[in-house]
Order: C-alpha cells, then structure tokens, then sequence
C-alpha cells in the first residue's frame, strides 16, 4: 500500500518565534495512516527536528557537494546532521528563480539516496506547456533527465510531487480530473521504465494549491497520495484540515 503524505512548505515565511509555535501546534495533531512533514526555513531545522514526535521534517534546499567553497550553501551531511530526513528537489520557484538544470537536479537526487535521505522530488509545467498542451511530455523530460537514472531500489525511496506551476499562487484551480489525469500518466511512466508492481510503491503527491476546500476531493483520486502544500501549510487548521481530508 502507498503511504499517504501532507508535506508543509513553509518557504521563506514565519519568525523563529512563529515557527515554533506553528511547529508545535502540527506534532500536536492526532494523526493515523498519513506520514506528515513540515519544511521549514532551514536555520529552524534543528529546533524544531529536535521537538519532533511524529512530524518529518525536510529541507527545502542543499548544495550536492559534500563540502568545499560554496559560500552560503549547505550539504545534504549538514542538513542531515540538523535533523532533516526529508529534501525538496526540484521545486519550480528552484527551477524558475534559481535555474536548477535537470542534470544539477539528478546531481542533488543523488546525493539524497547516497547519504539516506528522502528526495521528494517536484515536477511540473507552466501555463504556456499547458496551453500548447505538451505538458505531458513537457513533464515527462523532468522526471526521465533527473531520476530515469536510478535503479529500482532507488526509485523506490523516492517521493515525486507533481505541481502545475499555472495552478500555484495564480487564481487558477486544477480540477481533479487534471490531477488524476496527470498522476496516472506519471505512474505509467515509472511501470513502463521499471515495472507495475515498483509504480504502485511510488507515492505522487499533488502540489497545486491544495488547501482545506479542494484537499478531500483531490486525494479521493486513486492516484493522488497526498499533498505538497503551500500557504495553507501556514496556519494549523487549514492544514490540520487537510491532514485529516484521506
């Protein structure tokens, strides 16, 4: 069975004072069956991995390389060593506003699985791909230049979260026929390169502006694992909602 995951976001929002207080309000709620984690600004990490019973938690951003001169970055080790289990790759705001490649992408994958941390690893097109209507093979390049490369073992301890970049912050709503749509066509890619039975261990999460309204709806598709949540992360009972919307 694929395990279920509502995954907070927190980008570069909240105060250390916010941060905890929101922290502690999500490892306070009653969860069963859904694995929840919160990426947070990454000088929180170790404070709040530190107060964590049942909250993963993950780093937004890292740098591939073990260490060396790389002003202002930080390692995979050193994220691991502040508490992270968990790294976002891929992101579209990494892609977009800091042109991450697919090859410093696979880099970044990489070096996740080589020091045991999960890569959820973020596709997804923008507006014109999907007004063109080639985002499906517009996605499908994401996913075969940066992690088409590892092994079935691999692959398996990866997360993948499918964002339509025109769904986020914009005012439009992907439907959830366009969710499933889209998280069907991903899983076939994955039983097509590797087989059925590694496809259905793959957890695809959806990253279009999921919040308390559209949560229940959306992860009711058969192949919608859960969430990568923006703004609704940002405040308890909106995520709480959509914690318990399975």
């Amino acid at each position: 069975m694929r395990k279920k995951y509502v995954a907070g976001n927190w980008k570069m929002n909240l105060s250390p004072a916010e941060a905890s207080q929101l922290f502690d309000e999500i490892n306070a709620i009653k969860v069963e069956n859904v694995h929840v984690l919160a990426f947070p600004p990454a000088v929180y990490l170790l404070d709040l991995s530190r107060k964590s019973t049942q909250v993963g938690v993950g780093i937004q951003n890292f740098y591939p390389e073990e260490k060396g001169a790389f002003t202002g970055e930080i390692s995979i080790s050193q994220a691991i060593a502040c508490g992270a289990s968990y790294a976002l790759v891929g992101h579209s705001e990494r892609r977009a506003l800091f042109n991450e490649t697919h090859g410093f992408l696979k880099q970044k994958v990489n070096a996740c699985l080589l020091h045991g941390i999960t890569p959820v690893f973020c596709c997804g097109e923008p507006i014109e791909i999907r007004q063109k209507n080639e985002h499906i093979s517009f996605v499908k390049n994401q996913v075969e230049e940066s992690i088409f490369h590892l092994s079935e073992a691999e692959i398996e301890k990866c997360v993948i979260a499918y964002e339509p970049v025109w769904a986020i912050g914009t005012g439009l709503t992907a439907t959830s026929e366009q969710a499933e749509e889209m998280h069907l066509e991903i899983r076939s890619w994955f039983a097509a390169k590797y087989s059925s039975e590694v496809a259905e261990k793959i957890s695809i999460l959806y990253g279009g502006s999921c919040n308390a309204t559209n949560a229940k709806e959306l992860f009711s598709c058969p192949n919608v694992d859960g969430g990568l949540i923006g703004g609704a992360s940002l405040n308890k009972e909106s995520f709480e909602a959509i914690i318990h919307s399975f």
